[in-house]
C-alpha cells in the first residue's frame, strides 16, 4: 500500500530505558511501514541531556511551539542513584517541567477504556480527564524547621519598599513551617486550557478547591475560573452544550465517585498529582493512561503517563525476556499523529491514528496482552506476550483493517 504522506513535521522527544526500546519496536513496526514519518528528532535520553548540558530539552520545547504538535519518549528525572550511575555533571531538572514551563501548558491525563479491564469504581463507564495545574504550590516551596521558640511570619516587600506582614504561628517548641506560592498569569492559563481542551474534546469541566478554609489563595483560583468562563467561554460551552461546575474539593471528590465519567476534573497542582494516580489506579493501570500537554496559545505534546519502566530495562539488558505494556505510548504517537492530521487537514493521517488505536484495543479485546494486563483482566485465559509480540500482534490487526 502507498504509504501516508504528512506535510507538517512532528517534534519527536525520544526517552530513557525501557520505554525508549520500545519507542524504536513501535516506529518500525506500526509507523513506518505505513506512514512517510515527518519528525524533527530530539534525543531526551538522559546521557544527551547530559551532553549538552540539557539544552536539547530546551530545543524541543522551542521546536513545539514552532510546529504546534510534538509526541515525547518518558525519560529519567535524575536523583542521586542516578548521578552516579549516568555519571552526571549535575542533577538535571525534570524534563518535562521544563517543558512545561516553556510551553505554559497544562497536563490532561485520560485512561485508555477497554472490556476486559473493568474499573475498580463500578460506577465510572466513560474516562475520567484529569487536568493538573502543574506549576506553584508545595511544589516550588520553601520550608524551615524551627528548632526553638520563636515566631514565623510571611513577609511582602513591595519594589516601592511598602512592607506586608502576617503572622504564620508563635512556636512554644520545635516544628515546621512552609511558604508556598503561586502567580495569577499561571492561573489563567491553566483556566484557558481547561476550557480550551473541553471544547476541543466535547466534555463538561469539574473543578474544586477549598475556598472556604483558603480565602485568599484557593479563592484567587475559583475567581480566577469562574472570571475567565464568564467573560471568555460561557457562550462556546452553551453553544456546545457543556457545563462548567465549580465545588469544594472534597464535594467534587465525593461527586466523581458517584459519577459515570466523560468529563474533565481539573485540579490545583497537588491535587492533581494525588487523584491522577486514584484515577488511573481505578481504571487499571498506569500503563494505560494517555498524557496531553496543552498551551493557551494551541501547542500540544503528547507521551504515556508512566515512567521508563526501569526494572524491565535491566532485565532487557541482561538479555531476559520482558512483558511490557506500550500501549500508552502507542497512544502518544496516535494523539499526536492525530492532532498533526487535525491541523493540516490531512484526513488520511487521522483516520490511520484512529485504526492504530482501535487494533490496539481490539489485540487486548481478543485476548492478546502483556503481562500487567493478563494479571487484572476478566477475560478468561488470556495469552501473555512479551514487548515484542505484542506489538507484532497489533500489527497484525492493523493490517486487517488497512
Amino acid at each position: 500500500m502507498k504509504k501516508i504522506q504528512m506535510t507538517t513535521p512532528l517534534v519527536e522527544m525520544d526517552g530513557d530505558e525501557m520505554t525508549r526500546i520500545l519507542w524504536k519496536m513501535i516506529k518500525d513496526e506500526l509507523l513506518l511501514p505505513f506512514i512517510d514519518l515527518n519528525t524533527e528528532y530530539y534525543d531526551l535520553g538522559l546521557n544527551y541531556r547530559n551532553e549538552t548540558d540539557d539544552q536539547v530539552t530546551i530545543d524541543a520545547a522551542e521546536a513545539t511551539k514552532k510546529y504546534g504538535v510534538a509526541v515525547k519518549c518518558a525519560t529519567i528525572t535524575p536523583n542521586h542513584a542516578r548521578m552516579d550511575e549516568y555519571d552526571l555533571k549535575k542533577m538535571y531538572k525534570s524534563p518535562n517541567g521544563t517543558i512545561r514551563a516553556i510551553l505554559d501548558g497544562t497536563v490532561f491525563r485520560a485512561p485508555i477504556v477497554v472490556k476486559g479491564i473493568e474499573p475498580c469504581v463500578r460506577n465510572w463507564k466513560k474516562p475520567i480527564t484529569l487536568a493538573r495545574h502543574a506549576y506553584g504550590d508545595i511544589y516550588k516551596n520553601t520550608e524551615m524547621y524551627i528548632d526553638k521558640p520563636g515566631k514565623v511570619e510571611l513577609v511582602y516587600t513591595s519594589e516601592d519598599g511598602e512592607e506586608k506582614r502576617s503572622l504564620v504561628q508563635e512556636f512554644k517548641a520545635p516544628g515546621v513551617a512552609m511558604g508556598m506560592h503561586n502567580m495569577t498569569a499561571s492561573i489563567e492559563s491553566f483556566a484557558r486550557s481547561c476550557f480550551n481542551y473541553a471544547l476541543d474534546t466535547k466534555q463538561d469541566v469539574w473543578f474544586g478547591a477549598k475556598d472556604t478554609i483558603s480565602k485568599t489563595y484557593d479563592a484567587k483560583f475559583k475567581e480566577v475560573f469562574q472570571t475567565i468562563f464568564d467573560t471568555e467561554f460561557k457562550d462556546k460551552f452553551e453553544e456546545s452544550g457543556l457545563t462548567y461546575f465549580y465545588s469544594l474539593i472534597d464535594d467534587i471528590v465525593a461527586r466523581v465517585m458517584k459519577a459515570e465519567g466523560g468529563f474533565i476534573w481539573a485540579c490545583k497542582n497537588y491535587d492533581g498529582d494525588v487523584m491522577s494516580d486514584m484515577v488511573s489506579s481505578a481504571f487499571g493501570s498506569l500503563a494505560m493512561m494517555t498524557s496531553v500537554l496543552v498551551s493557551p496559545q494551541g501547542y500540544y505534546e503528547y507521551e504515556a503517563a508512566h515512567g521508563t519502566v526501569q526494572r524491565h530495562y535491566y532485565r532487557h539488558l541482561e538479555g531476559k525476556e520482558t512483558s511490557t505494556n506500550s500501549v500508552a505510548t502507542i497512544f502518544a504517537w496516535t494523539g499526536a499523529l492525530r492532532k498533526r492530521g487535525e491541523l493540516d487537514n490531512n484526513q488520511e493521517l487521522s483516520d490511520f491514528a484512529d485504526k492504530l488505536e482501535k487494533a490496539t484495543l481490539s489485540t487486548i479485546e481478543d485476548g492478546k496482552m502483556t503481562k500487567d494486563l493478563a494479571l487484572i483482566t476478566s477475560i478468561e485465559n488470556p495469552t501473555v506476550l512479551n514487548s515484542r509480540d505484542f506489538i507484532l500482534a497489533i500489527r497484525e490487526e492493523l493490517e486487517k483493517m488497512l
